[in-house]
């Protein structure tokens, strides 16, 4: 879910209001010194290894860390970061928590049949299309999107740019190897989201694994890539970046909203997960709704 190489942030609380005649008390509380040692944590990573999670979520990050000292038997955040700035070996396995990959194929289908019915009608009009998801974790989306893309007529013609910031998570996405025992659950997803074939027809059962098609990666490009640190893609019609957001700060969510925006061309569109919006960042007026029960924005004209 997260992402970093370049290729070509919720919001802020609101401190209690002083009632008249009552001392006001104070916006903010003093850090605890597990916040201090997340930061530090956080700022070693950065400062060795140029992975930067300074602007994600506090509670979500702290969770993570929290349970990546049970699994690593490490006493203290601060002995975590001693480890992981000593031994790069370490600062992987915490790469895997601070990352999790969740996710499925066809993931809210209602999402994928929006884009059959709303987008790719659009996207027919284009001679090439170029998409970008950003946060591909482990790549349900990206094989679901080609799948898509190839039912439409439209796969051989695109280019599909597929981003995150876990090297583990990419090698899985390359492979296109799924555990058999999550292909009905896929499937149901399909179906609700408007296959157009029987979803069997897309892979292999071997092994109690599914492979898919390895014809469904010739127009995907795999890439490692950070929306904290890194820059844009140019001139793409579709930008997904679905259920990653919600693990940042509104500041690094208004950054990430700027790249999606300076990387899309003329009216293109931007699709997020079910939990996420982009009405409340300093980017709202740039989009406009096509499909706002889906999540599906486009780029509004004459702004850049």
């Amino acid at each position: 879910m997260a992402q970093k190489t370049s290729l070509s942030g919720p919001p802020a609380a609101i401190g209690p209001v002083a009632e008249p005649g009552n001392t006001p008390q104070a916006a903010t509380t003093a850090p605890t010194t597990t916040d201090i040692e997340l930061t530090r944590l956080m700022e070693a990573i950065y400062l060795k290894y140029s992975y930067d999670f300074r602007d994600y979520s506090g509670a979500s990050q702290k969770r993570r860390v929290l349970y990546a000292l049970t699994q690593l038997a490490c006493p203290s955040i601060s002995e975590l970061q001693s480890r992981v700035v000593h031994d790069p070996r370490v600062f992987q396995q915490v790469l895997q928590y601070l990352t999790i990959p969740v996710s499925e194929m066809f993931r809210d289908p209602s999402f994928f049949l929006a884009l059959r019915q709303q987008v790719v009608p659009h996207l027919r009009t284009y001679a090439s299309i170029k998409v970008w998801i950003a946060g591909c974790s482990t790549g349900e989306e990206v094989y679901s999107l080609a799948i898509l893309l190839r039912e439409e007529g439209l796969l051989e013609r695109s280019l599909i740019y597929a981003t995150d910031i876990n090297p583990a998570s990419l090698d899985k996405a390359r492979q296109g190897i799924f555990p058999l025992s999550s292909i009905r659950g896929f499937t149901a997803n399909y179906q609700q989201s408007g296959g157009k074939r029987a979803f069997a027809d897309y892979y292999t059962a071997a092994y109690a694994a599914a492979i898919f098609d390895k014809s469904l990666r010739e127009n995907i490009v795999f890439a490692d890539h950070s929306l904290a640190t890194d820059s844009v893609f140019s001139e793409t019609q579709l930008v997904l970046c679905r259920n990653v957001l919600i693990y940042f700060t509104k500041k690094l969510q208004d950054r990430a909203f700027g790249l999606f925006h300076e990387s899309l061309g003329h009216r293109g569109f931007l699709g997020l997960g079910s939990k996420e919006s982009i009405d409340f960042s300093s980017y709202a007026t740039r989009f406009e709704p096509l499909v706002r029960a889906e999540r599906i924005f486009r780029k509004r004209p004459g702004l850049g």
